[in-house]
């Protein structure tokens, strides 16, 4: 009796500790679902004084959320100044110049995703001998994972100065 209650007690413990929360990391396809970081909200529906509907603008605003942008900013916690038009800021040109000495690929995003894409399809074969179905995607990253305590000690050796960085002991 003292068996059975230990192994049920067991289960339970076992099905407590379950991860639920793998959408996120789970290196299978994901479905195609919306894009969380897409959805903004919308301002409500206004009904019109007439019955016209307005002549379409090709390229013009769009009269139920005007300011798409500002108001993504906006909700994020950001200052509405933060959007501008004209490019870079003044005071972000020196970091833009800096980060671009090399060259910028217009195409960087489609090749990282394509790239991470197979990355993903390759370790995911790998997820057959997972019976339980734990969350494999700390071990599949782990060869990039960068450790920031070495690279610390490798610019400091270097003699870069890091004063936003903690003493290593």
């Amino acid at each position: 009796m003292r068996a059975i209650i230990l192994s049920a007690l067991a289960i339970v413990t076992m099905t407590a500790c379950a991860n639920t929360d793998r959408n996120l990391r789970d290196l299978r396809a994901s479905g195609g679902g919306p894009d969380e970081f897409a959805v903004i909200p919308q301002r409500p529906l206004l009904v019109p004084d007439t019955n016209l509907l307005p002549e379409p603008t090709p390229g013009g605003t769009n009269l139920a959320d005007p300011t798409p942008n500002a108001d993504a900013i906006a909700a994020l916690g950001g200052s509405q100044t933060a959007q501008f038009t004209g490019g870079v800021p003044a005071r972000d040109t020196a970091l833009v110049t800096q980060a671009s000495r090399y060259g910028v690929d217009a195409d960087i995003r489609s090749e990282l995703a394509a790239a991470d894409a197979a990355f993903r399809k390759g370790r995911s074969r790998l997820n057959i001998f997972n019976p339980l179905g734990r969350d494999r995607y700390f071990p599949a990253y782990a060869r990039q994972a960068l450790d920031a305590f070495a690279e610390l000690a490798r610019l400091r050796s270097l003699g870069v100065n890091t004063p936003a960085a903690p003493d290593v002991q």
